[in-house]
Order: C-alpha cells, then sequence, then structure tokens
C-alpha cells in the first residue's frame, strides 16, 4: 500500500467514525478521559524515554534551544497534561447545548444546537504535548482527530498516540478517532490538505513558514495564527514597581513561546525611570535588547531597532524597546505592527486601560497582567487547541465550544409553507 493511499484510507475511516461519533454520550467521553489519565501516569517513564530520543536526536541536528524547549517533555510537563485531562474531564460538554430558539408565527419552534465539527487536521512541529491537547479537546467535543506532528517528535508522538488509541478502545470507544500521519514525509502535509472529502478543518501549529504553506495550498478551512507579535506598553501612569515585574514575566518566563513579548513600548514621561531599571534586569538575564533612537539616548551599548525589528518573533532572549509620546501612539504602533495576538497595557489609569482594551486590535488584551497569560489553561478551558488570530468562527485561545458548530432543529406539526 502506498502512503497516499494509507493516508486516505485513515481519512475515511475517521470520517465514518465521526458520524458515528454525533452519538455518544458525554459518560463515554469522559470514561476515555479519566482511562487516559491513568494510562499516561501508567506510561509516563516510557513517555519521557520516547521524548528523550527525540530531543538527543535533536541536539546532535545542532537545532535551535528555543526549538528544543518547544520539543522537551518533563516530568512538570507531564503533569501538566495530566492537569489539562483533569479539568477538561470536568468541563461542560458542549455538544447539544441550547444555544438559541424561537416561537415563529406559524407554529414552528426552532432551536440552535451545538454539535461536533467532524474530523478535524491538527498540523504542528516540535511541541508533543500537543498530540495530547488537541485530541482531548477534540475527542471531549464529539470530534475526531487526525494528527500530522513534525518529523523531530517522532518517537514522541507514536508513544503518545498510542496511549489515545489504548484508552479510547478500553472504554468501549472507536480507536480511529485519533490517527497519527507517520508517512509520506513533506509531502504528506499537502496531500492531507486535500482530502476535503474527509477532513472538516485543518489547524496548524506552528511557526509562520508553515502556517503560510497551510494556507496556500489548503482545499479546508482553515483556522489559524501566523506569528505572535505581542507588545508591552508602559503607560505614564504605571506603577513602575508592577510594570517592570510585568513586563520581565512577559518576556523570559518563557521566550520560545507565540505569547511572549517581542516590543516594550514606553511613554516617555516614565522613560528615564523605567528603562535603566529593566535594562539592569535584562542585562543580568542575558536578554539581547534593541531600541529606538529615544531610547539608545538613555541607555548605551545596545543596538538601534529597525522597522523590521518590530515586525518580528523573536520566540528567544531578545527585545526591542520604544519610547512613545502618548497612549495614541502606542496604540496606534500595536495595531501596525501587532499580530492581533496578545498586548498589555500596565497602567493604574481606568480611562486609559478602557481606552486601550477598546481600540487595540488583538485577540486577547491585558490590564496590569502579563501577556503569557493568554492560553487555554490559564483562561481556563483546560488547554487549548491553538491561538486563533482569525475574526471568524474563533478568536483567541480555542477550546472546547470552539470546536463545535451547530445546526438547526425545528419541530412542527404539518406546517405547510405557502
Amino acid at each position: 500500500m502506498d502512503w497516499k493511499t494509507k493516508i486516505s484510507e485513515q481519512a475515511e475511516k475517521m470520517k465514518n467514525v465521526s458520524l458515528k461519533s454525533l452519538g455518544f454520550t458525554t459518560e463515554q467521553k469522559n470514561n476515555f478521559l479519566l482511562k487516559l489519565y491513568e494510562n499516561i501516569e501508567k506510561y509516563r517513564d516510557s513517555i519521557l524515554r520516547s521524548n528523550s530520543r527525540d530531543v538527543n536526536k535533536a541536539r546532535e541536528s545542532n537545532l535551535p534551544e528555543p526549538f528544543i524547549d518547544r520539543l522537551a517533555l518533563t516530568n512538570k510537563r507531564v503533569d501538566k497534561m495530566l492537569e489539562a485531562i483533569g479539568v477538561v474531564t470536568n468541563l461542560p460538554d458542549p455538544v447539544g447545548v441550547k444555544i438559541w430558539e424561537t416561537d415563529r408565527p406559524n407554529g414552528l419552534h426552532i432551536e440552535r444546537v451545538r454539535v461536533p465539527i467532524g474530523v478535524i487536521g491538527i498540523i504542528y512541529e516540535s511541541r508533543p504535548d500537543v498530540t495530547i491537547e488537541a485530541s482531548i479537546l477534540c475527542i471531549k467535543a464529539g470530534n475526531c482527530v487526525v494528527l500530522r506532528g513534525g518529523k523531530e517528535a517522532k518517537y514522541s508522538n507514536s508513544i503518545l498516540v498510542e496511549i489515545l488509541k489504548e484508552s479510547l478502545v478500553e472504554v468501549g470507544l472507536p480507536a480511529d478517532m485519533v490517527n497519527l500521519v507517520s508517512v509520506g514525509g513533506r509531502k504528506s502535509v499537502r496531500y492531507l490538505l486535500s482530502l476535503s472529502e474527509y477532513i472538516d478543518l485543518i489547524i496548524p501549529r506552528g511557526g509562520e513558514s508553515l502556517i503560510e504553506t497551510v494556507v496556500q495550498h489548503s482545499r479546508i478551512p482553515v483556522i489559524k495564527h501566523y506569528k505572535g507579535v505581542c507588545h508591552t506598553y508602559i503607560d505614564k501612569y504605571a506603577d513602575i514597581d508592577m510594570a517592570l515585574k510585568v513586563a520581565v514575566n512577559a518576556k523570559i518566563q518563557r521566550p520560545s513561546t507565540c505569547n511572549a513579548t517581542e516590543t516594550l513600548l514606553v511613554h516617555k514621561d516614565v522613560s528615564k525611570s523605567f528603562i535603566p531599571a529593566i535594562m539592569e534586569i535584562f542585562m543580568k538575564e542575558k536578554v539581547e535588547v534593541k531600541g529606538c533612537k529615544k531610547t539608545l539616548k538613555i541607555v548605551s551599548g545596545i543596538k538601534e531597532a529597525t522597522d523590521k525589528d518590530w515586525e518580528e518573533e523573536y520566540l528567544s532572549m531578545k527585545i526591542s524597546i520604544k519610547i512613545v509620546d502618548s497612549i495614541e501612539d502606542a496604540i496606534e504602533h500595536i495595531n501596525r505592527y501587532g499580530t492581533s495576538h496578545s498586548e498589555a497595557i500596565v497602567t493604574s489609569c481606568n480611562l486609559n486601560a478602557t481606552k486601550f482594551l477598546k481600540e487595540v486590535d488583538a485577540s486577547a488584551v491585558f490590564h496590569n497582567a502579563s501577556t503569557r497569560f493568554t492560553d487555554g489553561g490559564e483562561f481556563g478551558l483546560g488547554a487549548e487547541i491553538g491561538i486563533s488570530t482569525d475574526k471568524i468562527h474563533a478568536r483567541g485561545p480555542m477550546g472546547l465550544e470552539e470546536l463545535t458548530s451547530y445546526k438547526y432543529l425545528i419541530y412542527g406539526y404539518g406546517q405547510l409553507r405557502q
């Protein structure tokens, strides 16, 4: 059997299973999640050993540290997987929920109810924890999920999908609710994107080049975010101690993620007190800083930021700093260079906070908090399928509700249209 036939047969089986899954109960889906929790704990050591094989190969290939950080699983990250499974188990099942109803003058009763989307394809790169996050959310929302992970996470993804399938079978659900595409190499991505008769939605998770490839070649609807150029704006009314803590956390807590701040915007009135203070911390933490011409007059030894830097998603210990004259200038800069991901203001002025939250175009806008909180788990969604910067269907961290569509149910007693 050639690789194309294998992938299309997998997808066709999943389409058939997705139609049966419309009848799966909340209890059945939660039993799967409880069994999965039990099995991940049971196979924890095997998961970590498989991941070590992937990490060692990545190091031998001299892949960059931010990539390896996203690839690596630790006991703490396995614990986060388990925590996500527990939270998703306890979340309300969105399937079948009535979201609107009306009674028409002719006596028809019409309801709009949530239903699964069907078969969802997840195309992602180095993060094996996506394998679990994507699967538990898709299955709890009644969907089937076809996973196409990066080759660098080959061993990690394989064992996790084996555990997912084992857990499904042990509770009486079809193993084909989840499948891993492991054949076809790079060509498998484009082929997967052509299977519109079997796959209902594609969600890419990865770098800009991956997402551009998916958008360019997909015959299937795509929900995406290209990159996360996130900003933290330090307002003239900011509490400086709070501003330092928020800005440092937003940059260095985990700089390889899409919700890490890449540009600091600082109001001119607090620039001479804030910038030297944060530069001291950044120097200690080995953060590479670039700054605008006004910033270079306050601190020495840093490079001047170019227009390209304002557009850059560093995903590393790098940051750009720009001094602005007003909150309007900060908002204008964000709406020009931002990617509609996550933006933050630090201020004690409620009027400025309200203006910023209202006028900044992003999927998540924060007041006095780190951009690092843009995450399904932190938002109480249990996990996330991804962070959408689109404006149609889903925006921001995507949880269970965003993995459903809806249909209309119409109840009558013999009405005929005149």
